[in-house]
């Protein structure tokens, strides 16, 4: 674990400098389309990663509640060190997982590139050209700050993809339902549900009761759209109300089956 500042000069923990500042502008990406948070807010951030989300959020409002779930335990302790330094007493995080039932669930963990950690590593190794389009991705459209990453030759891309889920760690961890989550801390609203979690995001949504649906404002989440995924994603938010639902394909991810879908109430 290490401190860097991001772009703008803010601190942050992490584990690798070069995935935080990507984490942080693909949170940028998050905010920019119409998610209107504001103060007093709850935030429930399944897939948090680091924490970049809930840092972000923290620093810009005095008083806002979120709830961010880390399943894998090198991750998670960044998580927690990026909570303390936010000085949001309302910034709660769990070493847990999120899915449509209470169990244990084995993850992958990738030291070399720990955003890519997923409980669905056969999401990526069943379509290489999905996972090797999609670092070329974050190659092509690294921020300024990693110019030289525009240098690299493409026919480096598969070389580079093998090298960041080299090494891999298997773990487990147990993983909650959010309707598990609402009922525990007696949530009575979610402004905003973020969803980033590598495969489980169908799970995620289908671990709510009917009953709980109706307390969500808006979700926004990234999709990977295999199995059908995005029609899936699509027709469940349709049924439970979300009526505006937009999907978007950030700049550089073009070529991948990863879409972020925007979906509000009202």
């Amino acid at each position: 674990m290490k401190k860097i500042n991001l772009n703008d000069g803010t601190s942050i923990y992490c584990l690798k400098q070069n995935e935080a500042i990507v984490l942080d502008e693909h949170i940028k990406g998050y905010l920019s389309y119409d998610v209107n948070v504001k103060n007093g807010d709850t935030i429930i951030d399944v897939g948090a990663n680091i924490g970049v989300f809930g840092l972000r959020l923290s620093k810009k409002f005095q008083n806002i509640k979120i709830h961010a779930f880390e399943p894998i335990p090198e991750i998670y302790k960044v998580l927690e060190k990026n909570a303390e330094i936010s000085n949001n007493q309302n910034f709660k995080t769990y070493m847990m997982g999120v899915s449509n039932q209470n169990k244990e669930l084995n993850f992958t963990y990738y030291p070399n590139s720990p955003a890519l950690s997923t409980a669905q590593p056969e999401i990526w190794e069943k379509d290489q050209n999905n996972f090797i389009s999609a670092v070329q991705g974050n190659i092509s459209n690294a921020p300024k700050k990693f110019w030289w990453a525009k240098l690299i030759p493409k026919f480096l891309t598969p070389l580079i993809a093998k090298y960041l889920t080299s090494n891999s760690q298997q773990i487990k961890s147990s993983v909650i339902t959010l309707s598990e989550l609402i009922e525990t801390e007696k949530i009575h609203i979610i402004n905003l549900l973020k969803i980033d979690c590598e495969g489980e995001e169908i799970n995620v949504l289908l671990g709510l009761k009917n009953e709980h649906w109706g307390m969500i404002q808006a979700i926004v989440m990234e999709v990977n759209d295999v199995e059908n995924n995005i029609q899936k994603a699509k027709k469940l938010l349709a049924e439970k109300g979300f009526h505006h639902i937009r999907l978007e394909k950030e700049k550089g991810f073009e070529k991948t089956k990863l879409i972020n879908i925007y979906a509000q109430k009202n």
